[in-house]
């Protein structure tokens, strides 16, 4: 799996934890935090692949609201929800949303990590659908300058 970001969300400090643990055993470039409004200032100065969302979180910002700021700030960063309650509405929301998919807690970890893997796939061909629009664009502006400026 290639290096990528991830930004873990979960009010549940243990979970939380435990899973940036697991992550960074895998040396993969985890992050945590424990709200969706630390996540939400985080993403303002930093660019993040995957994220993982938790949706029921107490406090001012739930997961959904979350991921609808997520979304403003890094329209391509995939988000991953997170769920410990069977919610199907909330996560047909989130889906509506933008959300890339939603995983049950507990989940296997193999499970997570096929899933952020698939996140991140989709995520890179994103990225680099739009780099080459750049350079088609940016290559027939060069194109059409006349010679000698």
């Amino acid at each position: 799996m290639d290096k990528f970001k991830i930004l873990v969300v979960d009010d549940e400090t243990d979970f939380l934890e435990t899973i940036l643990a697991r992550l960074k055993k895998r040396k993969l470039d985890a992050t945590g935090v424990t709200n969706g409004e630390a996540a939400v200032d985080l993403l303002k100065n930093q660019l993040f692949d995957v994220v993982l969302l938790d949706v029921k979180m107490p406090g001012g910002m739930d997961g959904i609201e979350a991921l609808r700021e997520i979304k403003r700030i890094q329209p391509l960063v995939e988000v991953v929800l997170l769920t410990g309650h069977a919610s199907i509405e909330t996560s047909i929301e989130g889906m509506k949303q933008g959300a890339f998919d939603y995983l049950l807690k507990p989940m296997k970890l193999e499970e997570l990590m096929s899933k952020m893997a698939e996140a991140f796939e989709k995520k890179s061909k994103h990225d680099k659908k739009i780099r080459e629009a750049v350079i088609k664009d940016l290559t027939q502006q060069h194109g059409s300058t006349p010679s000698g400026e």
